[in-house]
């Protein structure tokens, strides 16, 4: 994973923990691999990992079993508002970056049509 310098490393650890979540890669219940584990494939320190535990934990994303590690929620409703969150950031960001090259709503969709296979 390439990190962006303006954000901290462990955020964006928890983006990814997030968007593995969106895509089904991670699925409720599931154990996460160990803080050392995590610290060499993303090739940062382990303090880095475990913070990033610490903010999945205190957003209810996971949950540790004291000796057995960390688990991914098993709160369906948790984890439908992480797709969705997932889904409305990307959605989001593509429309800023259209809006930003002056295209209005219906050319917006024009493409996406296009692109998806569908008639404009």
């Amino acid at each position: 994973m390439k990190f962006d310098n303006n954000r901290p490393i462990y955020l964006q650890i928890v983006s990814e923990v997030r968007k593995d979540i969106a895509s089904g890669h991670l699925v409720a219940g599931q154990k996460l691999p160990s803080v050392r584990q995590l610290a060499v494939d993303y090739k940062v320190n382990p303090n880095t990992i475990q913070r990033t535990f610490r903010e999945l934990e205190g957003m209810g994303i996971t949950f540790t079993k004291r000796g057995m590690g960390t688990f991914i929620t098993e709160d369906t409703e948790m984890i439908e508002e992480i797709k969705t969150s997932v889904v409305d950031s990307y959605v989001n960001a593509y429309i800023e970056s259209m809006k930003a090259l002056n295209l209005d709503n219906e050319e917006i969709i024009a493409i996406l049509k296009k692109r998806l296979g569908g008639a404009a």
